[in-house]
């Protein structure tokens, strides 16, 4: 654990406050650099605990002002990964030139794996059990989901920055065998049910079972047309709100 043996008193409140400026990454987003100037905010007080040397650090600084961009839920995983780079770039034993690779390589990567896992899965997946708990009438089984996925993303976060600190770029080898993408496949499917289950829920009453077949296989093809580029998603959504009202009115 190189990081974690020269982290001590005031350098590990320091480093604790990089990871609560992690929450503020996309504070400071800009057209030109995207998230840097929130990423930089979010690594100053660790660099101001490495470098004693005024000059250092403001080398340090320059190399995190550039153009950054990544998944928010990963900020504290890259902060604390470049945290320990930064420790050992201080010791001579990581070569300073590899230091924009290595964050290229890493943000873009973790940025696919954020998009599809949690943008695309994960915060689908509590949108739609929420909505279904909620016309079903469990309001506090609602509550209650929102509440435990909340904490449970500040413990992910928590702990990703404490791995990225005290084991750097050797933890991205342990997150690779969490296997995430497939993680989010399985909750896609999880999300097609749930999304089966709200079509129910709202279909106008009394349900004909003809109907309903032929408005989820609609919505199956319009999904299909959406993952195509063929259809824009605004307009499935405004004919999806147009039939429903219609249909309302009918029946």
């Amino acid at each position: 654990m190189i990081a974690a043996r020269n982290i001590t008193g005031s350098k590990a409140w320091k480093f604790i406050r990089c990871f609560f400026r992690c929450y503020l990454v996309g504070a400071g987003f800009n057209t030109r650099g995207l998230q840097n100037i929130g990423f930089c905010y979010a690594m100053q007080p660790g660099l101001e605990a490495i470098y004693s040397d005024p000059k250092e650090l403001a080398k340090a600084r320059k190399r995190y002002v550039r153009h950054y961009n990544s998944h928010p839920f990963w900020a504290p995983l890259l902060v604390g990964i470049f945290l320990s780079a930064e420790i050992q770039i201080s010791e001579g034993v990581f070569p300073v030139q590899l230091l924009d690779k290595l964050k290229n390589t890493t943000s873009y990567t973790l940025s696919a794996i954020g998009d599809s896992v949690f943008a695309g899965s994960a915060l689908i997946f509590w949108a739609l059990s929420t909505i279904c708990l909620l016309l079903t009438g469990n309001h506090v089984a609602a509550v209650l989901l929102g509440v435990s996925l909340f904490l449970s993303l500040q413990v992910f976060k928590a702990y990703t920055f404490w791995a990225g600190v005290n084991m750097g770029m050797t933890f991205l080898e342990r997150l690779r065998r969490w296997d995430l993408i497939n993680w989010g496949e399985k909750l896609k499917y999880c999300n097609a049910g749930l999304m089966l289950y709200l079509w129910f829920l709202i279909w106008p009453k009394p349900m004909i079972w003809y109907q309903w077949f032929g408005g989820a296989a609609a919505l199956g093809v319009l999904g299909w047309l959406i993952g195509s580029r063929k259809i824009a998603r605004e307009v499935v959504a405004l004919l999806f709100f147009a039939v429903w009202l219609v249909m309302v009115r009918l029946y």
